[in-house]
């Protein structure tokens, strides 16, 4: 996902990860809903992501990809509900990472360190200390 764009003053920005939910558990999908995704207040405001703003889904239990946008639910539910069309690809049971990117500099993007946030298996936050070990030694919790 490591896109560059040019500016209009030729400033190259670079899109990179600006904050990711960790191994949310899907609990409902709603295929009647005119689109989204639904994620509780407290989790979106730990992650930093906006109510509307582009995110990335990507499906851990069925290797599915898609990109939609975020929509406030009730603080402390734990309610992560698929809507509309992405409720096709996202069943209740699934476990979903929900990811944002943002546009930057290249200054800006040489010391930048996304937002991680892990939740346990009831979407509750488990720890947001941004470390992710990649590979063999990962963390899962």
């Amino acid at each position: 996902m490591n896109q560059e764009r040019r500016g209009g003053s030729g400033l190259h920005l670079r899109s990179l990860l600006r904050s990711k939910l960790h191994r949310l558990t899907v609990t409902h999908a709603d295929v009647d809903y005119e689109g989204s995704l639904t994620i509780p207040a407290d989790l979106l405001a730990a992650a930093e992501i906006l109510p509307f703003e582009e995110v990335h889904v990507w499906n851990v239990s069925r290797g599915t990809r898609l990109q939609t946008y975020a929509i406030v639910g009730a603080a402390g539910s734990g309610v992560v509900c698929a809507n509309g069309a992405a409720a096709h690809l996202i069943r209740p049971g699934d476990v979903i990472i929900v990811a944002s990117f943002g546009w930057m500099d290249a200054e800006a993007a040489r010391t930048h360190v996304p937002r991680v946030v892990f939740v346990d298996e009831h979407n509750r936050i488990s720890r947001s200390d941004g470390v992710e070990v990649a590979g063999p030694g990962r963390r899962t919790a």
